[in-house]
């Protein structure tokens, strides 16, 4: 089961007219409460009204909280798979099962498979080699478990510290002098990361650094998660920032506004192809034809070498009632009641609603990743990337 717990009154810090501090809720953490284990979710569907928290007691609340977008984002994906693992593994829940749904909840992110997999090769290789009775083995097994997802949220973090370095110096490269306009789309902070994100990292290093001038912010139609997420962490890290609509995009790039976009990446395949939020892809073409670096960041851990090309990347399909209807937000604001959806469609209309879409490798500049950046991007440049990213995890 899974609880909600709202922060008390004068700690809920809605996005308002002043200046907010930085984001100071972590989007996800271990506790071990009296009564149990539990893994705490920063409910990004409740974003930017309040900060609520969601706890998760067992795996399935975590598969829910994946499939409805508490949580999300590729590298946060792989980090909520591991801990579902580790909370299987310590709440005494059949491990395989629950490994195999959290895989499953969301296909397309290939990070939240890969960290399942690794927690539960994590938990099978301890409760092999564990001595004592079987109890004693669960419990050193469920104990190498949380180890294994707690290593994968460091690197986490520490991976998006040097994708935001690799990041800037490629920006740096490209538009010398600085005074960067930055167009980004979907959301790609701390929301998505154990540490400052992929894209939005790079952008914020950016911003530190005083070399960006305006960060454009895509809404990311049809469930927002540019103007209520990727707005919030602007906001709160004080950055110059517009929000647009994705259908301004093409007028932006006509009146010579953009100097590079940067997007994450739910998944690229062997040749480059980058699956990412639905409409990252009409920003690629826009960025061809005016001249503009279409930059992907993303770790490692999201290019999968199993995948060859974009057409072997499977793409979620969502619900309908997401475009055929505008949802509320939950928390109430002035003037708007908290409640379901407000139909903006007729009655049973269908509604076409992949995840993502799917960009070329020959639209893509480079992408960036934590061992360095690849460009232009070739099947073999991402192979050589990886194979050297293994060989210096093994060394």
């Amino acid at each position: 089961m899974a609880d909600q717990y709202a922060q008390s009154g004068e700690d809920i810090r809605p996005i308002g007219g002043t200046q907010p501090e930085a984001v100071d809720i972590p989007a996800i953490r271990w506790e071990e409460p009296a009564e149990g284990p539990v893994l705490v979710l920063l409910d990004q569907t409740r974003l930017p009204a309040e900060e609520v928290e969601l706890v998760c007691t067992d795996p399935q609340a975590l598969v829910q909280a994946i499939r409805s977008l508490a949580v999300r984002g590729a590298p946060l994906l792989g980090i909520a798979g591991a801990y579902g693992v580790a909370l299987a593994a310590a709440r005494g829940f059949d491990v395989e099962e629950a490994a195999g749904a959290l895989a499953d909840a969301r296909p397309t992110a290939v990070n939240l498979a890969s960290g399942v997999r690794r927690a539960q090769e994590a938990y099978l290789t301890a409760l092999g080699s564990a001595a004592g009775d079987g109890e004693q083995a669960r419990e050193r097994a469920a104990a190498a478990v949380l180890a294994s997802a707690r290593a994968l949220h460091a690197e986490d973090a520490e991976a998006s510290t040097r994708m935001a370095g690799h990041g800037l110096r490629l920006l740096d490269e490209l538009m010398p002098g600085g005074n960067h306009r930055i167009l980004t789309h979907c959301n790609t902070g701390a929301l998505v990361s154990g540490g400052e994100g992929t894209a939005f990292a790079v952008a914020l290093a950016a911003h530190r650094a005083g070399r960006l001038r305006r960060l454009w912010v895509d809404e990311t139609r049809p469930l927002l998660q540019g103007a209520r997420l990727t707005a919030y962490e602007a906001a709160r890290n004080g950055m110059a920032y517009t929000l647009l609509t994705d259908s301004a995009a093409g007028s932006l790039f006509a009146a010579g506004e953009v100097d590079a976009v940067l997007i994450g990446a739910d998944r690229i395949a062997a040749d480059g192809s980058v699956a990412n939020k639905v409409g990252s892809y009409p920003l690629a073409v826009l960025a061809r034809y005016h001249h503009v670096p279409f930059i992907v960041v993303a770790p490692v851990t999201t290019i999968d070498p199993e995948t060859a090309d974009g057409a072997s990347i499977e793409v979620e399909q969502r619900a309908g009632h997401e475009v055929t209807e505008v949802t509320a937000p939950r928390a109430p604001l002035a003037g708007v009641e908290a409640g379901g959806g407000i139909p903006v469609a007729p009655l049973g209309t269908q509604a076409y609603n992949p995840a993502f879409d799917v960009t070329p490798p020959d639209l893509v500049t480079a992408i960036v990743t934590e061992w360095g950046v690849v460009s232009p991007v070739t099947h073999d440049g991402l192979g050589e990337l990886c194979a050297s990213s293994l060989q210096a995890t093994m060394s």
